[in-house]
């Protein structure tokens, strides 16, 4: 079953990017830093739940031909409802429609320990010390 929720793009604050990573088992940071790597990514989203924030993704790279999802993020309650998927959708949306080659696209990542199939139902190729997805743009 899936649960929908609204994506929206940019609105993610440095404390919340912070209570999201503590939520799962990413390490703690200082809100400088997610302050800092949410101004220098390329796009964020926000998950939100009847208003409630419950998951985030983020796109890096060079806004161009190379895409790196990070901190794909849902609260431990409202995983495995399809809103994990729902942000790597749209990120990968996201990137093939801003995507400047003409020809293809690599987006790329990290994935949680663990966490492998979860990318790898989704088109993702599993390569040493990450994941990768080849996109053609027609």
């Amino acid at each position: 079953m899936s649960l929908k929720v609204e994506l929206v793009e940019n609105i993610l604050k440095p404390e919340d990017f912070v209570r999201l990573r503590n939520s799962t088992a990413f390490a703690d940071i200082p809100i400088e830093h997610a302050k800092r790597a949410l101004e220098g990514g390329l796009v964020n989203v926000s998950a939100l739940y009847n208003g409630e924030l419950v998951g985030m993704g983020r796109l890096v790279g060079d806004g161009a031909m190379y895409w790196y999802l990070q901190e794909i993020v849902v609260l431990p309650e409202y995983q495995k409802q399809g809103i994990g998927t729902q942000i790597v959708n749209y990120l990968v949306d996201y990137a093939v429609r801003n995507s400047y080659t003409g020809k293809f696209t690599s987006i790329g990542g990290v994935s949680a320990k663990g966490k492998e199939p979860f990318y790898e139902k989704r088109g993702f190729e599993i390569i040493p010390n990450g994941i990768r997805k080849m996109v053609e743009i027609k």
